[in-house]
C-alpha cells in the first residue's frame, strides 16, 4: 500500500547488517503469527482494530529505524503476511480461504483480507517509511495523504455501538458468556417488569438487532425484548472459532444458556422464545429439550428440515431460471447438482435468486443503525458466509418432524401468506402432526419469509393477541 510513498526503492544499504534484517523479519513474522492466533479473521472489535493499528505502526517504525532502508516498507509487511497466512491455515471459511471467483467471493476478499490489510499493513508500511527517514518530496506528500486516511479509519473504528435509551425502561447492548463464548445481546423494554421475550434470528451468522429496533419497537411496550446475535453473527462473530464447535447442538446450548441468563437477571421462571427461519429450527429444539424454561414458543418463517427444503428450493429456482431465460443461473445449478452441499459457495446461487424466484420483497441488510460498529457493518456478509460454511452442512440431518413431535408449552406460529414453498410445504406437514397444550397458526396476508419485519404492526398485534390468550 504505502510503498508507493517511496518511489525508486534502493537496495538495502551495505551498512545494514544481516542480524538487523533477521531481527526485523523475526519481529514481523512473530507479530503475524500472534495476530493469526489472536484475530484469525482479522480485527473484529474496536479494541482489536485499535491495538492492531498501534502494534503494526510501532513494529513498522522500529523496522524502518533499524534497517535505515526503504526496503523496510516492503519487507516488514511481507514477513507479517506470510507468517499470518501460514499460522491460520487451519482456519476455514470464505473470508480466509483462497479467493473465490464470484460476487460474494469479491466481497469476502475486500472485507476480509482487504480490511485486515487496511488495519495492519497500511500502518506498518507508513510507519516504516517514516522510520527509515525518507526524503523525497513526492513520497512525503503521498505518505501524508495515506496518514490522513489512516487517521480517519482509526477514528471511525473507535466509535462504539449503542442503542437509544428508553426512559424508565431498559435499553442496552451487552455480552453473555455462554459455553465458553461471548454472545452479543440487545435488551430493550419500556418496563423491566414486563414478560421477557428472547428472539433468535434466522440465517447462520445473521444479525437482526438493527431490524428489531427499527421495525419492532412496538414489542417493547409489551415485553422486555432480548435479541440474540447467534454464534458467528454480529457482535458474536468472534465466537465462531473454533469452527469445530459450530454445531446444531452447541447453538441450542447457546440459546438455553442465554435463556438462563435472562431468567436469572429478570427474576423469571419462564420466558417466551420467538425464533425466525433457521433460528426457529434451533429454537424448537431448545424448547423441546427444556420446556420448563419457557412459557411459550413462537415460530415465524418456521424451518423444519434443511435438506428437504433445499431440494425444493433447487427445483423451484431452476424451474424459474429456465422459464425466464436465465440460462446462466440454470447452467450453474445444473452444473453443481442437487443439494446438500458441503460448503457455502453452492448456496450463493440460492441467495442471489430466491427473492426473484419466489416473488419475495427485497430484504436489504439492515445494518445502518448505531447498534453496529463500523467493523460489524463491514463484516456482515463475511459473518454470514463463514458461519453458513461451518454450520449449515451440519444441520442437514435435523428434521423437526422426527425430532420434535410435540412441545409441552403453547406453540404459536405467525407465517407470511407468501412464504417460500421450500419452507411452507414442510411446515404444513410438521404443524399438522405437532402436539402441544395449545397450538395456533396466524397467517399475515401478503407477508413473505420476513413477515415480522415486512408487516411489523400486524406481527405485533398477532403476537400480543396469541400470548395474551
Amino acid at each position: 500500500m504505502s510503498i508507493h510513498a517511496i518511489p525508486q526503492a534502493a537496495p538495502v544499504r551495505a551498512t545494514t547488517s544481516r542480524p538487523r534484517l533477521l531481527t526485523v523479519l523475526l519481529l514481523a513474522a512473530g507479530w503475524g503469527a500472534s495476530a493469526a492466533l489472536w484475530t484469525p479473521r482479522g480485527p473484529l472489535t474496536n479494541a482489536q482494530a485499535l491495538w492492531s493499528i498501534v502494534i503494526s505502526a510501532g513494529l513498522g517504525f522500529g523496522a524502518g529505524r533499524l534497517l535505515r532502508s526503504r526496503w523496510a516498507v516492503l519487507i516488514t509487511p511481507m514477513a507479517y503476511v506470510v507468517s499470518l497466512e501460514l499460522v491460520r491455515l487451519n482456519v476455514s471459511g470464505p473470508s480466509v480461504d483462497p479467493p473465490h471467483p464470484s460476487l460474494f467471493g469479491a466481497v469476502a476478499l475486500v472485507t476480509g483480507r482487504g480490511l485486515h490489510g487496511l488495519l495492519s499493513l497500511l500502518p506498518m508500511a507508513l510507519a516504516a517509511a517514516y522510520g527509515c527517514g525518507f526524503r523525497r518530496r513526492r513520497g512525503r506528500i503521498l505518505a501524508g495523504v495515506w496518514t490522513v486516511v489512516l487517521a480517519l479509519v482509526t477514528a471511525a473504528v473507535a466509535v462504539p455501538a449503542r442503542t437509544g435509551a428508553i426512559p424508565g425502561g431498559v435499553a442496552e447492548l451487552t455480552h453473555v458468556e455462554a459455553n465458553g463464548h461471548r454472545l452479543g445481546l440487545m435488551i430493550r423494554g419500556r418496563d423491566p417488569a414486563y414478560p421477557v421475550l428472547l428472539f433468535v434470528p434466522g440465517a447462520p451468522g445473521g444479525s437482526e438487532i438493527g431490524a428489531m429496533r427499527a421495525h419492532l419497537s412496538g414489542l417493547e411496550s409489551h415485553f422486555v425484548v432480548a435479541t440474540l446475535d447467534r454464534r458467528g453473527g454480529g457482535g458474536s462473530y468472534g465466537a465462531l472459532d473454533p469452527v469445530s464447535t459450530m454445531t446444531p447442538a452447541e447453538n441450542v446450548a447457546d440459546i438455553l444458556a442465554v435463556t438462563d441468563y435472562l431468567r436469572s437477571r429478570f427474576g423469571r421462571d419462564r420466558i417466551v422464545l420467538l425464533a425466525h427461519s433457521g433460528g426457529s429450527l434451533l429454537g424448537a429444539l431448545a424448547v423441546y429439550q427444556h420446556p420448563e424454561k419457557f412459557s411459550a414458543y413462537v415460530g415465524t418463517g418456521q424451518a423444519v428440515d434443511v435438506e428437504a427444503s433445499d431440494q425444493i428450493f433447487y427445483d423451484d429456482i431452476l424451474a424459474w431460471a429456465r422459464r425466464n431465460g436465465k440460462t446462466d443461473v440454470a447452467h450453474t445449478l445444473e452444473k453443481q447438482g442437487r443439494p446438500p452441499y458441503r460448503g457455502f459457495w453452492p448456496y450463493e446461487t440460492f441467495m442471489l435468486h430466491e427473492t426473484e424466484a419466489y416473488a419475495q420483497r427485497s430484504a436489504p441488510l439492515e445494518i445502518a443503525g448505531p447498534e453496529y460498529t463500523l467493523l460489524q457493518k463491514a463484516h456482515t456478509l463475511n459473518a454470514i458466509m463463514d458461519s453458513w460454511d461451518a454450520l449449515y452442512p451440519r444441520e442437514q440431518d435435523v428434521d423437526l418432524r422426527r425430532e420434535v413431535p410435540e412441545l409441552k408449552v403453547p406453540a404459536y406460529f405467525i407465517q407470511g401468506g407468501n412464504e417460500m414453498r421450500g419452507l411452507s410445504v414442510l411446515f404444513a406437514q410438521w404443524y399438522a402432526g405437532l402436539r402441544a397444550p395449545a397450538k395456533q397458526l396466524v397467517t399475515i396476508p401478503g407477508g413473505g419469509h420476513r413477515a415480522m419485519f415486512e408487516e411489523p404492526d400486524r406481527f405485533v398485534a398477532a403476537l400480543t393477541t396469541l400470548l395474551g390468550r
